[in-house]
């Protein structure tokens, strides 16, 4: 689907993917997505908001750290400009899943 200017066909359907990933035995108990918001772009924003919209609205469960922004200074010409980071994503998963086992909601965990 094509419309607007969007091309939705091309958002992972977490739900999916994970469901193909199982085997017979397994059930999927809850899928948690990790990331943060985009601050520094309009476009990058709008999208990032839709697709977790959409996530949401399919019950997976968001989870945010920040982005941190820093300046680069080039060594040779002395230009200087904005730079932005993704902290907090890999503590958060990481805290995420030692609750997770320390509560025995799982058995088995993807990370993907």
């Amino acid at each position: 689907m094509v419309e607007a200017g969007y091309d939705y066909c091309k958002w992972l359907n977490l739900n999916t993917l994970v469901n193909n990933l199982l085997i017979y035995s397994q059930e999927l108990v809850e899928i948690k997505y990790f990331t943060s918001r985009v601050s520094n772009n309009p476009d990058k924003q709008k999208r990032q908001t839709s697709y977790i919209e959409a996530l949401e609205s399919v019950g997976v469960k968001v989870y945010f750290g920040h982005y941190q922004s820093s300046t680069v200074e080039c060594v040779r010409c002395g230009n200087i400009w904005k730079t932005y980071n993704e902290k907090m994503t890999d503590v958060n998963i990481a805290t995420q899943m030692i609750m997770d086992a320390y509560n025995d909601r799982y058995d088995m965990a993807m990370l993907i």
